[in-house]
């Protein structure tokens, strides 16, 4: 900290899994508590320019700490849904964990919409911009329904295999009650897919 030099900080998103959150800087110091305040900074700022407010400096770090808290919000979830689900999508049991996503039932923007597995679904790519677009909704009974105008449309094998045959399908949920999602919210964002449909 007196020194005023970048470190590499392990942030924990699982148990043995870590994100490397670098340059770092230790701002502030409480012994009596044994920890310490981590400030975040730009890469391409890292070094204040020569003449550089200290205010502007403080507000960049800030800023940078702050997206860099978001970046590590998105993937703690995304992995905590994940391993919930067992490294495969709810809807078509996709395998591939580089094409799985974890899916807010509540969004980020709303006041419960918050980091926690019961208000994640796991889906791979197709299904999750499907459940964000409203395309696909689950409803509180974990069954899955889609637009009425993408089920009658013909298109070709993809919309077929990959949305249409998935209709009316029950989506696999994590064996423990309290990872499973929250059927209120679903029943919530249920609603806003039936009054898009």
């Amino acid at each position: 900290m007196q020194h005023r030099l970048p470190l590499i900080y392990l942030f924990g998103v699982v148990p043995g899994q870590y994100m490397p959150v670098w340059p770092v800087y230790v701002v502030g110091d409480e012994p009596e508590t044994l920890s310490f305040l981590v400030s975040v900074d730009d890469q391409r700022h890292a070094m204040p320019a020569a003449g550089e407010d200290s205010r502007v400096a403080e507000a960049r770090r800030a800023y940078v700490t702050v997206v860099t808290q978001r970046r590590l919000h998105q993937q703690t979830f995304r992995q905590r849904v994940l391993r919930a689900y067992q490294e495969r999508c709810a809807i078509c049991r996709l395998r591939h964990r580089e094409l799985l996503e974890a899916a807010h039932i509540l969004p980020d923007g709303d006041p419960r919409g918050e980091p926690i597995i019961s208000n994640g679904v796991a889906l791979c790519k197709l299904h999750h911009a499907a459940f964000d677009r409203y395309i696909l909704g689950i409803r509180p009974d974990l069954v899955v329904d889609l637009r009425l105008d993408v089920l009658r449309e013909a298109d070709g094998p993809m919309l077929r295999h990959g949305l249409q045959g998935f209709q009316g399908v029950r989506i696999a949920v994590p064996h423990d009650q309290r990872l499973q999602p929250n059927r209120e919210w679903l029943a919530e964002r249920y609603e806003i897919f039936a009054r898009t449909s």
